[in-house]
C-alpha cells in the first residue's frame, strides 16, 4: 500500500489540530510532510517535534524567528512570510494539501496546490468565495481535485457521489443557528464578543464562531456551494438545524432526498477528505442515533440575521461580489472582537461595502485581489 503524503496548512488552528488528531489514526497509510502556521510558534514547535516534517512555513516574521532559534540544527526547510505556505506547496511533493487557513490569506496556497496538480482538501471556504470559477478552471486544467472539508459541503459532496449535476433539484445547507437563534432584535444589539464566542455545538476558532453567530458563515457557504457544485443560487436553501446532526442534504429531481448525518466533529469530514475516494476506519465511538430523539428544522430569520441574505445576493451577482463580502466581513469581525463595532453592525458594514466597491463580472485573479484590498479599505473607512 502506498503512503499518502499530506501537507497541512493552518496547523495550529482548530482545523489543523483536529487534522493531526485524525492523522494519528492514519499513520499506517498517510505521512505528514509539511506544516504551515501563522503566529503560534509554541504550538507549532510541539508539532514539529512530534511529526518531523520535511518543510515548515510560518507567515509571521516574529514567529518564524522563534522557530529558527528553537531548531538551529533543523533538518526541515523553513520558509517565512505571507507567501511561505504557497512556496512550500510548490516545493514539496504531496498527494493532498489540507488547507485550514482562515480568511482570504488561504487563496494563494489554494491556487499553488491546484496548479501543482495536487488534491486540495479545502477547509478554507474563502478561497472558493473569492475565486470559485478560477479555482474550478485551474483544477480541470491541471488534473487536481477539490475536496470540501466544511461539514456542510462535505455532506453535499458525499451525497452527490455517483449522481450527475443534472439530477439535482436543490441542496439544503444546514445551520446550527448559533448562540443567538432565539434572541430578540433588542438583545442582539447588546451582544458582547464573549457571548458570541460561546457556540452551542461546534468548537471552532474565534472568527468562524462569530460568523456562525451572525449567520455570515452560512452566507459564505452559499457562495461556496454555488461554485463548488455548479448550482444556480435558487437551488440552494438554508435551514436552521440546532442539533447539528444532519450536516446537509441534497434533493434530486425524482423527489428523493439524501442526507449526511453524524456527530458534530470536524474529524469526520477531515478523515473523509484525507482518505477520498476511500473511507478510513476510526477509533471514535459509533454514532448512537437513539440519543437524538428529535431533529428539528426551521426557516432562518433574515430580519434578525440579514448577513445571510448578502450571501445569496453575492452568489447571484458572481464576479468580485464574493471577494467584497468576505473582505468586509473579515474587517467587521475583527473590529467587533476588538470592541470597536457593535454586533448588529457587522452585516450592515458588509452591505454598505458591497454597495460601494465597483463590481467586475468575470475577474482575473489580480482583479479579485484588488477587490479584496479595496473592500477592506472601504470597510474601515465607513465603519462609523
Amino acid at each position: 500500500m502506498s503512503i499518502r503524503r499530506v501537507l497541512l496548512l493552518g496547523s495550529t488552528g482548530s482545523i489543523g489540530c483536529t487534522t493531526l488528531r485524525v492523522m494519528e489514526e492514519l499513520k499506517e497509510s498517510h505521512r505528514l510532510c509539511g506544516l504551515a502556521a501563522g503566529r503560534n510558534s509554541a504550538r507549532l514547535a510541539d508539532q514539529i517535534r512530534e511529526w518531523e516534517p520535511d518543510g515548515v512555513a510560518v507567515s509571521d516574521p516574529a514567529a518564524a524567528k522563534e522557530i529558527d532559534g528553537l531548531f538551529p540544527n533543523r533538518e526541515f526547510a523553513l520558509r517565512q512570510g505571507p507567501d511561505a505556505a504557497a512556496s512550500m506547496v510548490e516545493a514539496l511533493e504531496a498527494d493532498v494539501v489540507l488547507s485550514g487557513i482562515t480568511g482570504a490569506a488561504g487563496l494563494g496556497s489554494s491556487l499553488a496546490t491546484i496548479r501543482g496538480g495536487k488534491d486540495l482538501a479545502l477547509a478554507n471556504k474563502e478561497s472558493m468565495v473569492l475565486a470559485g470559477p478560477v479555482l474550478e478552471r485551474e483544477a480541470e486544467r491541471h488534473g487536481a481535485r477539490i475536496i470540501p472539508v466544511d461539514s456542510e459541503h462535505s455532506a453535499i459532496f458525499q451525497c452527490l457521489q455517483g449522481h450527475p449535476a443534472s439530477a439535482v433539484r436543490r441542496v439544503f445547507l444546514t445551520a446550527s443557528g448559533g448562540p443567538f437563534r432565539e434572541s430578540t432584535a433588542q438583545e442582539l444589539e447588546q451582544v458582547t464578543p464573549e457571548q458570541a464566542l460561546k457556540h452551542p455545538t461546534w468548537n471552532m476558532g474565534a472568527k468562524i464562531t462569530v460568523d456562525s453567530a451572525t449567520l455570515m458563515n452560512k452566507a459564505l457557504e452559499v457562495i461556496e456551494a454555488r461554485w463548488l457544485f455548479h448550482l444556480d443560487p435558487d437551488q440552494i436553501q438554508v435551514v436552521v438545524h440546532p442539533q447539528s446532526i444532519v450536516h446537509s442534504m441534497v434533493e434530486f429531481q425524482d423527489g428523493s432526498i439524501l442526507a449526511q448525518m453524524g456527530v458534530p466533529d470536524m474529524a469526520v469530514p477531515i478523515r473523509y477528505a484525507l482518505s477520498y475516494p476511500g473511507r478510513s476506519s476510526t477509533r471514535d465511538d459509533y454514532f448512537d442515533l437513539t440519543r437524538f430523539r428529535t431533529l428539528t428544522f426551521e426557516e432562518p430569520d433574515l430580519d434578525r440575521f440579514p448577513g445571510l441574505g448578502l450571501g445569496f445576493e453575492a452568489a447571484r451577482r458572481g464576479g468580485t461580489a464574493g471577494a467584497v463580502v468576505n473582505a468586509a466581513n473579515e474587517v467587521a469581525v475583527d473590529l467587533f472582537l476588538k470592541g470597536k463595532l457593535p454586533f448588529v453592525r457587522i452585516p450592515q458594514l458588509v452591505k454598505s461595502t458591497l454597495e460601494q466597491v465597483p463590481h467586475v463580472d468575470d475577474p482575473t485573479i489580480e482583479e479579485i485581489l484588488l477587490a479584496d484590498r479595496t473592500a477592506r479599505e472601504e470597510a474601515l473607512a465607513c465603519r462609523c
